[in-house]
């Protein structure tokens, strides 16, 4: 065996259509059938379906050994400076040779976190996260609302309103 031996390159009829600045990091076949491929590169995760999740789309990564669980993150109300997310349908992979895929995607999500913090409110509370967007300067905010949070009362939009603006100051460069 050698120290050096290499993955395999991904077939050409399998490629996305990757942007000019995209490079793949890693691919897997999912299931056993060799036809679908899912493939990481330093913008996101390529899906099956030829659709790209930016690693800051990802909300919850999940691997068991043999399956690859993403759950994308949903917006469900846009906001001034942020965006509120829920969670979209959990898409489940099964990878029988995954190679460094789910080291890969774990790091990818994790690292396109700037920023996170959870408050709590009178019934429920908020997550604010602070993502990095691949390819673009700054970060993307958005909220994640606990269960039972009461999101249409106004009251609870304007305190998160409030707390979006205080981190997005505590992290914003000094002039």
């Amino acid at each position: 065996m050698s120290l050096f031996r290499r993955r395999p390159k991904l077939p050409a009829d399998r490629r996305p259509p990757l942007e000019s600045d995209e490079r793949i990091l890693t691919w897997a076949v999912v299931g056993d059938s060799g036809d679908t491929v899912l493939v990481a590169t330093n913008r996101g995760l390529w899906l099956p379906d030829g659709k790209r999740l930016g690693w800051h789309e990802i909300h919850k990564a999940a691997w068991s050994g043999r399956e690859l669980r993403i759950t994308p993150a949903e917006v469900a109300q846009t906001r001034s400076g942020y965006a509120v997310l829920a969670d979209g349908p959990v898409v489940s992979f099964l990878l029988l040779a995954p190679g460094d895929m789910p080291d890969q995607v774990r790091a990818r999500v994790t690292r396109s976190v700037a920023y996170t913090t959870h408050h709590p409110m009178p019934t429920g509370g908020v997550r604010i996260v602070g993502r990095r967007v691949s390819g673009e300067n700054g970060l993307s905010w958005a909220v994640r609302y606990d269960a039972g949070t009461p999101v249409e009362l106004p009251a609870v939009a304007e305190l998160t309103d409030e707390l979006v603006s205080s981190a997005q100051a505590t992290i914003a460069p000094l002039d």
